[in-house]
């Protein structure tokens, strides 16, 4: 929605770079941006804060917006009574942490977006919900009655308010509090384990009920723990999980990729709206699951989610943009669902006949009164049932639903989020390289570069990460999240593809979390640097949400680094990070299952393989290390040319046409210069 469009002056919020605030800078809302400005206005006027968090692809954002929001009355009595502040989660991390937090303190529940606080002018919640409608249903008020309620308490009851802020700071600050873990084991891992195995859903995959989310931290600690231990239950409940929703409506069958989440237990009907993290983490672990199982359907998922995110979400400078809505012309999943008979007129009798047994388009509606696709049938199944070979169902299918794709493509398409967020590209950085290389796709691996050669070149400016960029300029000083996930992405694209350059900038990012980021008292790392605006509490990223832990990755991908380089900073502060947490992973290791990735990797150094010598020769040499699903085995092809190598890279020379290097806790081989000795050396270290 623009200023244009609604017809009101444009407010503060137009001055913006963020899609979402622009959205509402037409709203007749006094919107501040997050600002000195507003803040200081709040405590002049002793106005209390309605702060909104929300984000550009959220449905029920866009319902608060146009029930509320646009709404001349309701924006009047806004005006009149706060100090009115959007805020786009994407961009404040940081902000949306803490207040989400304050949310489940508050309510006793979880929260979500759309947020709404009401808060002090020093910035302390005292009152905090999520959608509130215009009128009072779902046993929620009426937001106008509301907004006088807050109001009213806010001027009569200032003492109560005071005493229960100064109780909520209290529990912030107590929250982020580190508790004794002693010794680190495997405990915790064996623990998450049983834990999943009681959530796991054997029928459907995934973990719990509706609504089921990929929660692919969950699924790697699978994977994982199978590699680690050879526990099929583990294999089995990542392989059902991802096979299913391969199969689901969360999968978008024809154009690739997948949505946030099912809001039923099967998979099938999504809520709509497509991010980039979730798509990158799924790259990565279907990319895992496929050198398990060397599975064509797995493949087949990985290049279509790859293409998506190419022909998609790439912007052409190189950075990878955040996020499609879920809304089109404003109805939720418009965009995606199938009227049977356009579908019909659509295909010839045998592509309809194929296509409705794959996709249900014979049942009833499962969408209100239209189809979402999902998988039903199977090819061979439908092959029999139409005695057709099997390739011919096949090729039939493949043109009816590029047919299905052309059409939908001239549909009105869901708003993109066209920001670039540094933490977002560095989880596709690493997506796409794993990605590539298990396809032995250059396309992908020439993206994931791109996309870190734009963050290079565009995030980091004068010796500091950006969070995000818009225009080709970046913007907002960059979290933990960023640099971790950056670090972590650059790392897998340095297996994929060597590149001087790349590893440069790793180590860059690496020493700006040890300098700005990490607790040197007591071990682990804060979300914001240490010059950071300051807000009412300093979080640490321990636990998992929609993206892996901050710390958990800064922690890995440190300890990859250190082995790499043989560096003892990067070693001693990923160890303090994982010893700081070991409390925590003791106390919820299901909550923290990227942490425990970085915990094995304590317990198991990871092996690290350095090749030397033309890409040519070392191409059996890369195969062979690269065959199976090895999560503590890095490779890196350095040629021959390189020079300037940083610590024990410097030593692992070339030797005639191919050479390798197997090092692994501080040591290294003596050059292997043979492939059948190399192949002897991988069977003897597992």
């Amino acid at each position: 929605m623009t200023a244009s469009s609604t017809g009101h002056t444009p407010n503060r919020l137009a001055d913006t770079r963020s899609p979402y605030l622009l959205q509402h800078a037409g709203n007749p809302v006094d919107w501040y941006p997050w600002s000195d400005t507003a803040l200081h206005l709040a405590r002049e006027q002793d106005k209390p804060i309605l702060l909104s968090i929300g984000y550009s692809a959220c449905h029920w954002c866009h319902v608060m917006a146009h029930e509320s929001f646009e709404d001349p009355a309701t924006a009047a009595l806004m005006n009149t009574l706060f100090v009115n502040i959007k805020v786009d989660r994407e961009e404040r991390p940081d902000l949306d942490r803490i207040y989400q937090l304050a949310h489940q303190m508050l309510t006793g529940r979880g929260g979500g977006w759309p947020l709404t606080v009401f808060m002090t002018p020093d910035q302390v919640p005292f009152f905090a919900g999520t959608y509130f409608p215009k009128t009072a249903r779902y046993g929620l008020p009426a937001f106008t009655d509301l907004l006088g309620r807050v109001d009213h308490y806010y001027r009569q009851h200032r003492a109560d308010i005071d005493t229960q802020n100064a109780q909520l700071l209290d529990a912030l600050s107590a929250s982020q509090a580190l508790s004794e873990g002693g010794a680190l084991t495997d405990a915790p891992l064996r623990r998450a384990q049983a834990e999943l195995m009681r959530l796991f859903d054997g029928t459907h995959g995934g973990f719990g009920g509706a609504p089921k989310f990929p929660q692919a931290p969950l699924l790697e600690r699978c994977l994982r723990e199978h590699a680690r231990t050879g526990d099929e239950d583990a294999l089995r409940m990542a392989l059902l999980t991802l096979e299913q929703m391969a199969r689901g409506g969360i999968h978008d069958h024809l154009g690739g990729g997948f949505f946030r989440y099912a809001v039923d237990g099967e998979w099938s009907i999504p809520h709509f709206e497509k991010m980039l993290y979730d798509n990158a983490q799924l790259l990565r672990l279907y990319a895992q699951a496929a050198q398990i199982t060397q599975s064509a359907r797995f493949d087949a998922v990985l290049h279509t989610t790859g293409h998506w995110a190419l022909r998609e979400m790439r912007a052409p400078d190189g950075g990878f943009y955040a996020a499609l809505d879920a809304d089109s012309e404003g109805h939720e999943g418009g965009f995606y669902a199938w009227d049977r008979r356009d579908v019909q007129a659509l295909l010839s009798d045998e592509e309809y006949g194929i296509l409705a047994h794959r996709f249900g388009l014979n049942d009833t509606p499962n969408f209100e009164g239209h189809w979402h696709l999902r998988v039903t049938a199977d090819v061979a199944d439908i092959a029999k049932e139409v005695d057709l070979s099997p390739q011919r169902v096949a090729v039939v299918l493949s043109g009816a639903m590029q047919k299905l794709f052309a059409a939908r493509s001239t549909r009105v398409r869901p708003g993109l989020d066209d920001k670039v967020l540094a933490g977002w590209n560095g989880l596709l950085i690493g997506g796409l390289a794993q990605a590539g290389r298990h396809l032995n796709e250059p396309a992908f691996i020439d993206a994931a570069a791109g996309a870190a050669d734009f963050a290079r070149r565009v995030l980091w400016q004068n010796g500091r990460l950006h969070a995000a960029a818009k225009d080709g300029v970046g913007y907002l000083s960059a979290y933990l999240d960023d640099h971790a996930y950056l670090l972590d992405g650059l790392l897998e694209l340095l297996q994929s593809r060597w590149d001087a350059a790349h590893l440069a900038f790793a180590i860059d990012l690496a020493d700006v979390m040890l300098t700005h980021f990490e607790d040197r008292a007591h071990g682990g790392f804060f979300h914001t640097a240490d010059d950071h605006e300051a807000l009412i509490v300093r979080t640490r990223p321990l636990g998992d949400d929609a993206t892996p832990a901050g710390t958990a990755i800064a922690a890995r991908a440190l300890g990859r680094l250190g082995h790499l380089l043989g560096e003892p900073r990067y070693l001693d502060a990923a160890a303090r990070a994982v010893e700081s947490a070991a409390g925590r992973m003791q106390e919820q290791p299901l909550g923290c299952c990227s942490l425990l990735a970085a915990l094995e990797e304590q317990l198991t150094p990871p092996q690290t393989l350095i090749l030397r010598g033309e890409a040519t020769a070392l191409a059996p040499w890369l195969a062979a290390a690269r065959q199976g699903y090895r999560p503590l085995r890095l490779t890196l092809a350095v040629p021959p040319d390189a020079t300037d190598l940083p610590g024990v890279l410097a030593h692992c020379r070339p030797q005639g046409e191919a050479v390798a290097y197997l090092c692994q806790g501080g040591a290294c081989s003596a050059p292997l210069t043979s492939l059948e000795a190399f192949e002897a050396a991988l069977a003897d270290s597992g």
